[in-house]
Order: C-alpha cells, then structure tokens, then sequence
C-alpha cells in the first residue's frame, strides 16, 4: 500500500481511500485491511474521478480539510470517495436533483458526517447559499445538462474562493449528439476560458467513460 495523492492509495494496481465510515459500504466495493485500517477500493469504472487518477492525472486539489462543493453527487459513489480523502477536518456539499438518487444520497450523508446533501438543481446556485457559509476550495462537477460549462462558472462565481480549483467531468453527448466529442470539448473550454479559468490539464476517459473528457483547471 502506497500514497500516490494525499489521501489515495494504491495496491496491487487498485486505487483506495481510507474508509471514512469504517463497517460501511456505498457501491458493493472492495474493503482492504491494512494496518488496522479499512480502505475502500475506488472502482475505475464506477468513478471518473478514479478513471482520470488511471489516466494520469498529474494533481488532486482535494486533500484532507478541504471544503468541496459537488455538483451532480448522484447516488454518492465519487462523492463517497471525496469524504474519505477530506476527512475529518474537511466537507463535502453534495448537489442532487434526481428524486430516486437523492434517497439513496442521503443514507450515505447519514453515515459520514462530512457530507451534507443538498436537493437542488445545480443551474441555480442561489437556492443553497442557506447551506454554503464560506467559500469552498474545490468545485467538482459530473452534470449532464447541454449548459455544462455555464453552470460550473456560476456556481464558481457563487462559492469558488480566489485561488481555487475546479474539476469537470464534460458529457459530449449531453451537449450537442450532432457534432463530435472534439468539438464539444473545445466549446467547453473555451466558455471555461473566457471566464478566467486556467486549464491545468485535461484527459480523454475512454475507456472508463466514452465521449468524456475531465477537465483541471483553476481560477
């Protein structure tokens, strides 16, 4: 077992994280015991965020403490993952909008304290600034609406605090199904970098996730 970002780990060619809810599983994983210790296998296929760690992500923003606001937390796989790395002194904002995702959502948040579930939709910020009283020091984003980009920016005006870094999962399908991937990911980049954002890096997830790309990038 071996630390290769602060919080993730690998062994025999699996990623894990450090159980947050030790006794608890969210997706049917893997639980390795190490060191008196239970850390849970991050499925590369079940996880863009994992996929883009496969792929060669070359920084992770989220470290523990830190503050994440995650929009499209769906069933809490990713979400799960995140509240194990940030940890006890870190939060999680998870948004939802699917009724049937959401339940499942907040049975997890019961278990893990440093999650709160928030059901809203993600193209209107304003209607969860009541739960978000400081600013966050990630923004993560797996949203499949065609105004993808535009709701990362806003919701970064909103809560991103200056400095800070956001992660993209971008659904080319979800965009535009008559031009290619190609050109849906260059739109999106652009609307990114009009909005002051520097890309950090970006990663094609095939074969984890077809027609994605995942952006890094900071403001």
């Amino acid at each position: 077992m071996h630390q290769i970002f602060e919080g993730v780990y690998q062994a025999n060619n699996r990623f894990y994280t450090k159980s947050f809810a030790p006794g608890t599983r969210v997706y049917g994983e893997r639980i390795l015991e190490y060191d008196n210790e239970q850390y849970r296998e991050w499925d590369i296929f079940k996880s863009k965020l994992a996929g883009a760690i496969k792929k060669g992500l070359k920084s992770l923003p989220i470290k523990p403490g830190s503050l994440v606001l995650y929009l499209g937390a769906s069933t809490g796989t990713t979400p799960s993952h995140v509240s194990d790395i940030v940890g006890q002194d870190g939060g999680v904002f998870a948004v939802e909008f699917a009724q049937r995702s959401m339940r499942d959502l907040v049975k997890i948040c019961e278990q893990r304290k440093n999650m709160l579930p928030i059901f809203a939709d993600a193209n209107q910020p304003q209607l969860y600034s009541e739960y978000i009283n400081e600013k966050v020091d990630v923004l993560y984003q797996d949203v499949a609406q065609p105004n993808q980009a535009e709701i990362l920016v806003k919701n970064a005006n909103a809560y991103l605090k200056s400095g800070g870094e956001a992660m993209l999962c971008i659904k080319s399908q979800s965009i535009d199904v008559t031009q290619t991937p190609e050109e849906s990911y260059r739109q999106t980049l652009e609307i990114l970098e009009k909005a002051n954002f520097e890309t950090l890096q970006t990663l094609i997830l095939d074969p984890y996730d077809k027609d994605h790309m995942f952006w890094h990038g900071r403001r």
